[in-house]
């Protein structure tokens, strides 16, 4: 079965300002959210914030890049809210 997985407005725009690196690597993990779902702990620091809400690191470093999503299981859709640097993430 294949997630729907979708950009929040916010995080499209956080795009914008991300490094070539973190960018591919956020497209890599849509991808794999989109194939294998939410739940990747084979991701680095991954991490269950609350019952619906994961997120995980793209880019180690200074700064470190980090993805936060948000799964709609009765939909199977997920939706990343936050892509952007570690010091502003919504956790």
């Amino acid at each position: 079965m294949a997630w729907r997985v979708t950009l929040h407005r916010k995080a499209e725009k956080q795009t914008r300002n991300m490094p070539k690196a973190a960018l591919a690597a956020l497209f890599e993990l849509m991808n794999s959210i989109r194939q294998f779902g939410p739940t990747r702990g084979d991701w680095p620091n991954y991490g269950k914030l609350s019952e619906n809400k994961y997120h995980c690191h793209l880019k180690k470093g200074n700064p470190t890049y980090v993805a936060v999503w948000i799964e709609d299981k009765q939909h199977v859709t997920v939706e990343v809210i936050y892509a952007g640097t570690h010091e502003k993430a919504p956790y």
